[in-house]
């Protein structure tokens, strides 16, 4: 047979890859022509993996993934959807019983060809080895793009529209099932004698090797052989050579051996936005049109309206039968035999959504790429690594998906502490399957929030992590221990022994503190350690909530506490603008990091452990206080440092209101310079630190603020307003009209009895209980009814202390942090 019966010579079907009408008009040749074998473009590696494709657990987009064995992150991939010619003529050889090869360049030389130019540039891992092309074509080489130069030449200025017109919407003419082929066919043989290999230099290589394998298939099976290939590789298969011509072309190519398996892929990844050498616009659309037997516009339509009601759009029946109407008469206008993407797109954006492209963006998101993802069977082959992942992934009934999702977590659940703990260990292995995000709901530590989506090159991560173990928890421990030791700076290890706590590694815990003692030693710079200190305290909070052993880690915290308090007047002095601004940032970490030392310990333990660890506790924070008076009286530290200092103290109630005011008032002197006096008003309001509450509520510090601004002199005012215009600038709305307000009648004026009677505008001498009462029938609706809250005593200390409100917020599943949330 040849391209047509009657003929002599191999069947040769030219395709475009993951065309539904070349699929369509395959299975109708195949099944007309009943060849004795099938070859397929495709690398050789794969044909133990064929039969695959019958398993029922077997479900298109598929892809073949190979890599080389020393190097996974070095792969290729050769992705196969349901309405690909190449899976529908494996699937057609199964079904008949008939052998199916793939002749395409075996993967060990495509892996390794351009190996010299991968090394040069780092890249992600090769998407371009699809069935058609060869990862790391030269820069150099301009490739042309047959199917845009037919279109062209047709007068189409859209190759898709073409091809749609041409072959999807026209299928066989007057019964022939080859005649697609062969004007196909005899359309590449003209490009080719015009345009050369357009390019496509490697691709002589691979022609050279399909035609080896072709012969060798007609001396086992005679001329009843099928070959499905790109369309473009026709002409070359029909070129006469000789087989020696042929070998000396394959002659000296460079080999890697390879791995070869099936990969779960996704429409999205079939699609040219995601950088697919060889994808389609469109995939969901061609899903669509292969897998629809009749009436294909109105099946869309309805399966556009149904996508919309369920976003709670407005259509009815209506809008789907004049969507269907307006895209035929669309289609007779533009001279289409059917319509295609375009006239449905427009009939939907006028019909279904007003003229609005938002729900359309919806539509083309979800229906015309789409987020189906790919099922491969547990026979297919996988390094030790995958099959330990997908047993955890069955156990903690997390299944990949392909479209993205959020996962709330409760930590004091097993099976949702079990998922956190995966992954947070992926994450360390680099297989971004999860990120964390902000939670919505709480900020308890007990809970975590993740954002999920599967992407088909995590298969290629997973390869890659292989090397480390064999499963997920040990391959997980020696990345971490490997990190720890290759780990830059302080800070980097200080993460790293976070990262092993939340994933719960207890081997690699001690390696890594280990050299974290030894670099917090080494090193001297406290800024350093003031970046450090930070994720130290909240793996010691995480480490508690998860019930880890944290007693080494808090040895370390404390020590690198000590050293960073006596640094750190020295390191704040002698520092220009832009210095001393990061060093703010440092003061407010570690003083973060201080009022979250040692929280939670001493739960469960005797009464003298706990009030030796409040003790503990409360040196910790005396010392902290010590050294932010150190740099709040200090001249030589800058005033962005001086002024944070005070502010923290007043914030701790470790400085009086008054001191405050006295403070403020000296660095407000005019014997101060104006840009050391705004600095000092940055540090003490500015920085979100909710300084303009604090302006509001003490008219008494808005007065002082308000007159040096009235007297600094006009030619220092415009140095300073910059500064001055970052700090207030970054009050809400709301706070920056109230102060507004207060300074145009006059900071004082407005003075309550209340106000009068402390001496402290804005402040009472004493607690108002009755106001403080109030919030608790609020509290009682949100916890929920506890016979341990007395309700009528909550205003005498005496018999509601605090860790009576902290025992109800636990016993009703709320932390700390929630209480306080719930009382702010």
């Amino acid at each position: 047979m040849s391209d047509r019966d009657g003929g002599t010579g191999p069947l040769l079907l030219g395709v475009r890859h993951h065309g539904p009408g070349s699929a369509r008009a395959v299975r109708a040749a195949l099944e007309a022509a009943g060849p004795r074998t099938v070859l397929i473009e495709g690398p050789p590696e794969a044909d133990a993996l064929i039969a695959l494709a019958a398993d029922e657990d077997m479900r298109p987009p598929v892809a073949l993934l190979a890599h080389v064995v020393d190097e996974p992150g070095r792969s290729a991939f050769w992705p196969l959807a349901e309405f690909s010619p190449e899976w529908v003529a494996i699937r057609w050889a199964l079904e008949h019983g008939v052998p199916a090869r793939f002749i395409d360049l075996p993967a060990t030389h495509t892996l390794a060809w351009g190996r010299e130019e991968r090394e040069d540039q780092e890249q992600e891992p090769s998407e371009k080895g699809e069935p058609g092309g060869l990862p790391s074509e030269p820069a150099e080489a301009v490739r042309i793009d047959p199917l845009a130069v037919l279109a062209e030449t047709a007068g189409y200025d859209d190759a898709e529209r073409w091809w749609e017109d041409v072959i999807e919407h026209r299928g066989a003419r007057d019964g022939d099932a080859f005649a697609p082929f062969e004007v196909l066919g005899e359309a590449m043989g003209a490009l080719r004698e015009a345009f050369g290999t357009g390019g496509h230099e490697r691709d002589l290589v691979r022609e050279a090797y399909m035609r080896l394998q072709v012969r060798a298939a007609q001396r086992e099976f005679g001329d009843d052989v099928a070959v499905v290939c790109g369309a473009w590789h026709v002409p070359a298969l029909r070129q006469r050579t000789t087989v020696a011509a042929d070998r000396a072309l394959l002659k000296g190519l460079p080999k890697a051996k390879a791995d070869m398996t099936w990969v779960p892929w996704t429409h999205r990844r079939l699609s040219r936005m995601s950088g697919y050498g060889a994808g389609i616009d469109s995939p969901g659309w061609y899903g669509h049109l292969f897998g629809a037997a009749d009436r294909p516009i109105e099946r869309w339509m309805t399966k556009v309206a149904r996508l919309l009601r369920d976003e709670d759009r407005p259509v009815s029946s209506a809008h789907v039968i004049e969507a269907v109407r307006l895209a035929d008469t669309l289609a007779a206008m533009r001279g289409r035999p059917l319509p295609g993407l375009t006239e449905t797109t427009d009939a939907v954006r006028a019909v279904m959504c007003e003229g609005s492209d938002v729900p359309l963006a919806l539509v083309h998101d979800r229906l015309v790429v789409g987020d189906v993802l790919g099922e491969v069977p547990a026979a297919a082959p996988a390094v030790p690594l995958q099959r330990d992942l997908d047993r955890l992934q069955r156990r903690l009934r997390l299944k990949p998906e392909a479209q993205e999702r959020e996962l709330e977590l409760d930590l004091r659940k097993e099976n949702d502490a079990g998922r956190s703990r995966l992954l947070h260990r992926l994450r360390l292995l680099a297989i971004e399957w999860g990120e964390p995000t902000a939670s919505r709901g709480s900020t308890g530590t007990f809970r975590e929030t993740w954002r999920l989506r599967w992407e088909p090159e995590l298969a290629v991560r997973v390869a890659e992590a292989g090397v480390w173990g064999t499963t997920v928890l040990a391959a997980a421990t020696a990345k971490a221990e490997a990190d720890a030791v290759g780990a830059r700076s302080l800070a980097d290890v200080t993460g790293l022994a976070e990262r092993c706590l939340l994933a719960e590694l207890p081997d690699a815990l001690p390696v890594v503190m280990r050299i974290l003692a030894d670099r917090a030693a080494l090193d001297a710079d406290v800024g350093h350690l003031a970046q450090a200190l930070p994720a130290l305290v909240r793996s010691l909070r995480y480490g508690d909530v998860r019930g880890t052993g944290t007693e080494a880690l808090a040895e370390v915290a404390a020590g690198l506490a000590e050293r960073v308090f006596v640094g750190l007047p020295p390191a704040c002095a002698a520092l220009d603008a832009d210095a001393a601004e990061e060093m703010r940032g440092h003061v407010d970490a570690v003083h973060g990091a201080v009022g979250l030392l040692g929280e939670g310990e001493g739960q469960g333990e005797d009464s003298a452990s706990q009030g030796e660890n409040s003790a503990s506790r409360a040196g910790i924070r005396g010392r902290w206080h010590g050294v932010l008076r150190t740099l709040s009286g200090r001249d030589t530290v800058p005033g962005v440092v001086r002024g944070r200092a005070v502010r923290l103290l007043l914030d701790d109630g470790a400085l009086g209101q008054e001191e405050a005011a006295r403070l403020m008032g000296l660095v407000l002197s005019p014997g101060t310079e104006p840009a050391d006096a705004a600095a000092w008003i940055e540090g003490f309001v500015g920085g979100g630190s909710g300084g303009g509450m604090l302006l509001v509520h003490d008219e008494r510090l808005l007065g002082l603020v308000d007159a040096w601004l009235t007297g600094v002199p006009g030619d220092a005012f415009t140095d300073v307003l910059p500064l001055l215009r970052r700090t207030f600038s970054a009050y809400e709305p709301g706070v920056r009209r109230t102060l507004g307000e207060l300074v145009r009648r006059g900071p004082g004026t407005r003075g309550s009895a209340t106000a009068t009677a402390s001496g402290i505008p804005g402040f009472a001498p004493d607690l108002d209980t009755a106001r403080a009462d109030a919030v608790l029938p609020v509290l009682r609706l949100l916890l929920g009814p506890d016979e341990t809250v007395d309700v009528e005593g909550a205003g005498d200390p005496s018999t509601n202390d605090s860790s009576t409100h902290t025992n109800v917020a636990n016993e009703n599943g709320a932390d700390d942090n929630d209480l306080v949330g719930v009382g702010r």
